[in-house]
């Protein structure tokens, strides 16, 4: 039993992810932190019955981009990266800052009820769009501070030396409370002299570096390359990393290895975009179109940090999105022909604890002392989540209750029996009281 002050919230019979435990566990909270976690805890508190589901710390999205979120309307589908580009180039002159945060927002709430806990968005700082969509994300870190950590991450998508005055924005979103920078060297006429820039900035500010990277399929030429030595040069491991890569999916063995090996060794971490990197790769093939999506969970078996994210939902560069990051990890192991449980278990923590070490989170996880930002799913094991596509049933931020979603009931038209369905088992639907002496509120 829990000797402190009294506990606000505990959750029965949750089978909780990593840990070594095989029976379910009980999970004790106090205002934001859990502060015990054991097979049974006494306790005159709020009860909440897990019967038995998985309980993971929140979802975390690595790399999304909000203020270009639902403009599908605006601009219509696109045939390239390129394409996408001069579309978002052309609407962004417009956006405004309330135009901004409602689609932010619209976006938001969608990740939430998925089960989102902590995100970190790119925002596009240019002279066409200036810092109105920064302006507008932090108005919206600030008002979903309740349900989400945001970081923002500003950066360049049409180039840096190229694009005269995008540097000075940069350094003023930097200096207005941005969390990290990014880049996007192939659309710069001098890639290398980007990424020199970006590592310069983030060394002055002291914030982590995010790039897009490497997007198309050609292999005979990587910036990775580069962004390993800057990282080496000016000791940063750990602090960078790159999405997209989808040059690696293109690699043969022998390059894929040395890409490997530099990554791991220099301490840069890979994001990959399913959704994004699956619809625009290969646009104009007429057969054997590529999928163009990094092998992410060959890379982590070798040491490297990886993490799957959404990056867009609804526009030119990815034309829908649900924000689900259990839909990414499913679409990832479809596209990588993953089956195996161990595999399959990579793919969820590729949402979940790859994600928190890629952001350098440290109070992530489900153990004494770690936020109490939680998502119950409707599954008994991360592999059978990711393979089923488990619906999230209950989150917490900060120990309170963020969004709740009954489990669907069959209903039997003859018997009149009423069955949840879960892991393909039927379980009886048992009813749930409003009120009891202890608040309980169950989930089975």
């Amino acid at each position: 039993m829990n000797e402190g002050s009294p506990l606000d919230i505990v959750l029965r019979r949750g089978r909780i992810h990593g840990s070594d435990h095989q029976r379910p566990m009980d999970i004790g909270i106090r205002a934001d932190r859990i502060v015990e976690v054991a097979p049974s805890i006494s306790a005159d508190a709020r009860e909440i019955d897990l019967g038995g589901r998985l309980v993971c710390a929140g979802f975390i999205e690595t790399h999304i981009h909000l203020d270009k979120a639902c403009i599908l309307g605006r601009c219509g589908h696109s045939e390239s990266l390129a394409h996408a580009i001069a579309k978002v180039s052309a609407l962004k002159r417009d956006f405004t800052q309330d135009d901004v945060y409602a689609r932010g927002r619209r976006v938001l709430e969608k990740a939430l009820i998925q089960g989102t806990t902590r995100m970190r968005t790119h925002v596009e700082v240019d002279p066409r769009v200036g810092l109105r969509a920064f302006d507008a994300i932090s108005r919206l870190r600030k008002d979903y501070a309740w349900a989400i950590d945001l970081e923002i991450c500003v950066f360049p998508q049409e180039g840096l030396l190229n694009d005269p005055g995008t540097d000075d924005l940069l350094v003023e979103a930097l200096e207005g409370g941005a969390d990290v920078i990014g880049g996007c060297p192939y659309t710069d006429t001098d890639p290398n002299g980007q990424i020199a820039r970006i590592f310069e900035l983030a060394e002055r500010y002291d914030v982590d570096i995010d790039f897009h990277l490497d997007f198309d399929l050609d292999p005979s030429s990587m910036d990775l390359y580069e962004v390993c030595r800057q990282t080496e040069k000016h000791r940063r491991g750990g602090r960078v990393a790159i999405g997209h890569v989808s040059k690696l999916s293109a690699a043969p063995p022998p390059v894929l290895q040395q890409a490997t090996e530099m990554l791991r060794s220099c301490g840069v971490a890979v994001t990959v975009l399913p959704a994004t990197d699956l619809f625009l790769m290969g646009h104009g093939k007429t057969h054997s179109v590529p999928r163009g999506v990094a092998p992410a969970h060959r890379l982590l078996q070798q040491g490297v940090t990886c993490s799957i994210s959404t990056n867009n939902v609804m526009n030119p560069f990815t034309p829908f999105g649900d924000c689900s990051l259990l839909r990414m990890a499913n679409l990832y192991a479809n596209i990588q022909q993953v089956g195996q449980e161990k595999e399959m278990a990579l793919c969820f923590e590729m949402v979940t604890s790859q994600s928190a070490r890629l952001m350098n989170l440290k109070d992530y996880g489900i153990r004494v002392g770690a936020a109490a930002d939680l998502v119950v799913l409707d599954a008994e094991t991360p592999e059978a989540a990711v393979a089923e596509l488990a619906q999230p049933l209950l989150g917490l931020k900060a120990g309170r209750e963020t969004f709740k979603r009954p489990p669907p009931i069959v209903l039997h038209p003859v018997s009149g029996e009423r069955t949840v369905i879960r892991d393909g088992q039927d379980f009886p639907a048992h009813r749930q009281d409003d009120r009891s002496v202890k608040d309980q509120i169950s989930l089975v």
